[in-house]
């Protein structure tokens, strides 16, 4: 399992499996090689629903914006 976690506050906001956090790699721009946070918004969900993402994972991102414009989010293969 894949963690993901609310950047700012380090609340944990679920889990995802492999083929997720691959369809995230491959959606959004890493800065580097151990880049392991993302900014998500509306439209980047949105873009996800149109391209393949579970609807698992584009609940849990949608829950994670919640009201937020904008939420950064962290990965990680072990709980924290």
């Amino acid at each position: 399992m894949v963690y993901l976690y609310n950047k700012s506050t380090g609340d944990l906001l679920g889990e995802i499996g492999e083929d997720d956090l691959q369809f995230l790699i491959d959606q959004l721009e890493e800065e580097s090689m151990k880049d392991q946070d993302y900014s998500i918004t509306n439209m980047e969900i949105a873009y996800f629903a149109e391209h393949g993402a579970s609807p698992e994972l584009i609940l849990l991102l949608r829950q994670a914006l919640g009201e937020q414009s904008e939420v950064i989010i962290i990965w990680s293969r072990s709980p924290k």
